[in-house]
């Protein structure tokens, strides 16, 4: 699976007027949408089968964004919700929402059944412009999607909105994101009272250091198993200078955990050449090095064991490792 940009995407729909000028007709459009050689993203936008079998949600999402953009003919759209989350680049945990959501009056040409409109009002600077398509800013669309969606959902998508206010976890700017994490608790003092207290609760363990939803997933069900406030990206000095950074720290129980995800093996990009077989080398010569040097213990944990509080609870028992 991999993701797509918003200048990728443009390039690979092709309406159906393209079709139709390369030679295809109606039913034969339609044949190649049953083989799976296209794939319909709504009515008269299409994307080649195999593209969209390669792509993750939230490119996935950002294709029928850009379809429903492109049919508005010059009304004016905004995006929000998980739509305008995905044109910020934030994630979609164990989301594949099918319609695409606006706050604007759309044509009547737009199908109701890929078409979620909302009502309400927006300020000017509640408004931005990401890839030439108007959306909600970043603040709000985090604020909109923790109300709505679940708490894994949410957690991953405010850790990721504070990521991008932050910075680089290593050297995070902690006065801009204590800033923006204000002025989202300051719009649940003001707002009514769908999703009010999940928002509460998701801001204050909001943390923009997480830099994958695993991560973000984790900390939550550390915190719903009764678990201490677990530190991110801990630093270890590594052998001949510079430091190892560890996912998640528990200073009170001396416990690292390591967030494993199945792209640290088998997405080529992220092992930077090497095999699988050296990888699992250096991580285990690493994760020796850590437990040395600090005399703490070191647990991982993979997609499976965070989708739930008990089954990570069950993972963390197997180390011995309990909230204190």
């Amino acid at each position: 699976m991999r993701h797509a940009s918003l200048d990728e995407l443009l390039g690979l729909l092709r309406s159906r007027p393209a079709l139709i000028d390369e030679g295809m007709s109606d039913r034969s459009i339609a044949d190649a949408v049953d083989a799976g050689v296209l794939h319909r993203i709504r009515r008269g936008t299409y994307i080649d089968g195999a593209v969209w079998a390669s792509l993750w949600p939230e490119s996935r999402h950002r294709a029928l964004v850009l379809a429903v953009e492109r049919a508005s003919r010059g009304a004016t759209v905004v995006f929000c919700g998980v739509s305008a989350a995905v044109l910020h680049g934030l994630p979609l945990y164990r989301l594949a929402p099918r319609r695409a959501h606006v706050l604007a009056a759309v044509s009547a040409r737009h199908s109701a059944n890929d078409v979620m409109r909302h009502e309400g009002s927006l300020a000017e600077t509640e408004v931005d412009i990401v890839g030439g398509l108007l959306c909600t800013n970043l603040e709000r669309t985090t604020y909109d999607v923790i109300r709505a969606v679940s708490a894994e959902a949410s957690i991953s998508i405010a850790d990721a909105a504070l990521g991008q206010i932050g910075g680089d976890p290593r050297r995070f700017d902690d006065r801009a994101a204590a800033d923006f994490t204000s002025r989202l608790l300051h719009r649940t003092e003001r707002s009514g009272p769908r999703g009010i207290r999940q928002a509460r609760r998701i801001v204050e363990l909001a943390d923009g250091r997480a830099q994958l939803p695993l991560e973000s997933v984790s900390r939550l069900q550390l915190h719903r198993l009764g678990f201490e406030r677990a530190e991110l990206q801990v630093p270890v000095p590594a052998p001949g200078g510079g430091s190892y950074f560890v996912d998640i720290g528990l200073r009170g129980l001396r416990t690292f955990g390591e967030c494993d995800g199945k792209d640290k093996y088998v997405d080529e990009a992220r092992r930077s050449g090497r095999s699988v077989e050296q990888v699992l080398l250096d991580e285990k010569a690493r994760e020796d090095w850590i437990r040395g040097t600090t005399q703490w213990r070191l647990a991982r944990w993979g997609d499976e064991h965070a989708a739930t509080p008990a089954a990570l609870g069950a993972r963390l028992a197997r180390f011995g490792i309990r909230p204190s």
